[in-house]
């Protein structure tokens, strides 16, 4: 293990969409990013779109939903730089579109592999790499849809996106966030959600308002709270959002 002087950020699906965008936000902040994809020719190909002279990014693999993946990956941490200040759950899948009546167990399996059990299984792998962090700060991306507030207004802008799989794995995904939050707390880490808006990704077919570098300065400014900053919130680029 080397001693590593830099911060050390990790965020999963990185190879695209807002990801790559938080990737490269954070390595021009002077961060040793490690860009996480489930293939490595992927991720090779991603730093190569946005490597540019003194950022530091290393394409890592790492599927969120293969526990011995995760594994691999924070052996491979604690050899190369021995700790780790900042974790962003991003990676997460859409799913079928189905509402709740249709929408099987598989369906929501599937689903909560990837947007949930994902996220708490990473969390829970690197966590000793955070513990001997600096900055001890886990973000989860996740999105309006898991707001129980926003879905019972009638005249929600997204009220027709009623999935029942997508829109409650980020409802699940915010308990993970307040539940860690507490736990974590006299650790004097910081563990937020934060909701990116309605971004152009192929998640949604590009249909989103949102640049997906819009959105990532919203991730990154929770990424990157000082020691005085919130944890246990719900945030977005006009702060606080309703659970």
């Amino acid at each position: 293990m080397k001693a590593h002087i830099q911060p050390v950020a990790l965020v999963t699906g990185a190879n695209k969409g807002i990801g790559l965008a938080i990737t490269q936000q954070l390595a021009a902040r002077g961060y040793t990013v490690y860009l996480a994809s489930r293939d490595e020719k992927r991720g090779a190909e991603a730093k190569a779109s946005i490597e540019r002279p003194g950022l530091d990014i290393r394409p890592i693999c790492l599927d969120v939903t293969d526990v011995e993946s995760i594994a691999a990956a924070a052996a491979r941490l604690k050899d190369e730089v021995g700790s780790l200040d900042v974790l962003v759950n991003n990676a997460g899948i859409a799913g079928q579109p189905l509402p709740p009546s249709q929408c099987d167990a598989q369906a929501l399996r599937d689903v909560y592999e990837a947007n949930v059990i994902g996220p708490v299984s990473v969390t829970r792998l690197l966590l000793p790499l955070l513990r001997a962090g600096q900055k001890r700060t886990i973000v989860n991306v996740s999105s309006e849809l898991g707001s129980l507030t926003l879905h019972s207004y009638p005249d929600f802008p997204f009220a027709p996106v009623n999935l029942l799989a997508y829109c409650s794995s980020k409802t699940a995904l915010n308990a993970f966030t307040v539940l860690l939050a507490k736990e974590l707390r006299e650790d004097d880490f910081k563990v937020n959600s934060v909701n990116p808006g309605f971004t152009a990704t192929d998640l949604n077919g590009f249909t989103g308002k949102r640049t997906v570098d819009q959105a990532a300065e919203i991730v990154v400014k929770y990424a990157t709270l000082d020691v005085s900053g919130p944890t246990g919130g719900f945030f977005t680029d006009g702060g606080f959002m309703p659970w």
